[in-house]
């Protein structure tokens, strides 16, 4: 009987010392990394980050769906002294009073709730780098929407920003944009004047959008026009353009803005012309918020899907500005220019579609 009874308090034992060794090595299972293991394991996550983004997807539509979704995060994740140097390599040019950058794709102007990075965030580094560490912190002389690319005017103190403001304001500023966009225009020069307003757009999400305010609109009895009581929200805008090359689905367009409401190009080109530009996926519609709908022979020739068109970036570039000279000399007069994106290019050249030569402005000392 004592054999028999010393049986189960020896298989308890075991037991015990074997519960005893199991925690002994959870416990070290969960012990803290150590900082080098750390660096060592985010250094590896990064990596393998890394080997995910740089692969390249072998199916034709899932590569050109790679190209565009990458436009838009490549600028929000980096650092403020790497995003400002970006900003001054790709200076336009400079002089004592102002510095002309060449805005990205994808940067908003201002800051906001959901916004991670914007050009006003880098300006105090920018001007650091480019005058030293007492540098006055530089001033944002007008605006582009975040989906616009190129010429930017900068100013380097108070007196030039509220100067170039004013030139702004009372349209001594010469603009020139260039946009891709949906179907061809017809007559092919002319001018459109039409004001806009902000107004509520109705559908099943409650948003709100820029839209025509015309005075004139047609009698639905017999087809003549009548005039209409202006608006009072509504601001006068006009917009001269230019159609540059045309194919079976698209056109270049040259933009002269005469005025300079919030987003006047998009609504007139939109609503205005009924060519809205490639990539607006805003004013493509009206009452609901969805990808813009694409000819079958744009998709074709952009190497896209239908399903994938909310990947493309708003086609709109900024490519001319004219600065008056302060003795109103023509001779003396500053011409601003920048180049398109390589997105820019690439969708012309994949819609055979031509345009001038142009060369950014040589930056100046």
């Amino acid at each position: 009987m004592a054999a028999q009874s010393g049986a189960p308090h020896r298989a308890l034992r075991l037991v015990l010392k074997a519960g005893r060794r199991a925690f002994s090595h959870s416990q070290g299972a969960a012990a803290p990394l150590s900082a080098q293991q750390l660096a060592e394991k985010i250094r590896a996550e990064k990596q393998e980050q890394k080997k995910k983004q740089a692969e390249v997807p072998k199916d034709r539509v899932s590569r050109r769906v790679q190209e565009l979704a990458q436009l838009t995060k490549q600028l929000q994740r980096v650092h403020p002294n790497v995003l400002a140097k970006a900003l001054k390599n790709g200076i336009l040019y400079q002089n004592k009073e102002i510095v002309v950058i060449n805005k990205p794709y994808g940067l908003p102007v201002h800051g906001g709730p959901k916004v991670k990075m914007c050009i006003t965030d880098v300006l105090p580094v920018l001007a650091k780098m480019l005058d030293g560490m007492k540098a006055e912190p530089l001033h944002l002389c007008h605006r582009l929407d975040k989906e616009t690319t190129g010429v930017m005017v900068l100013a380097r103190d108070e007196d030039t920003t509220h100067q170039i403001q004013q030139l702004f304001k009372t349209r001594q500023v010469e603009k020139k944009y260039w946009a891709i966009c949906i179907g061809e225009p017809k007559p092919a020069e002319g001018v459109v004047d039409i004001p806009i307003m902000e107004k509520e757009a109705e559908g099943n999400q409650l948003h709100y959008k820029m839209t025509l305010a015309p005075n004139y609109r047609m009698s639905s009895e017999d087809g003549n026009m009548f005039k209409v009581r202006k608006h009072r929200d509504a601001s006068m805008a006009v917009t001269q353009y230019r159609v540059l090359s045309s194919s079976s689905s698209c056109s270049l367009l040259e933009l002269h803005p005469v005025t300079g409401v919030k987003h006047q190009i998009r609504v007139h080109l939109a609503y205005g012309l009924g060519c809205p530009i490639l990539g607006d996926h805003k004013y493509s519609h009206w009452n609901k918020l969805a990808p813009q709908k694409l000819p079958k022979a744009a998709l074709k020739r952009l190497g896209l899907e239908q399903v994938k068109a909310r990947h493309l970036p708003l086609h709109l570039h900024a490519c001319q500005l004219t600065l008056p000279a302060k003795n109103g000399s023509e001779e003396d007069k500053i011409h601003l220019v920048c180049k398109p994106p390589l997105f820019f290019i690439r969708s012309l050249q994949r819609l055979k579609l031509e345009f001038p030569e142009i060369r950014n402005s040589e930056p100046k000392q």
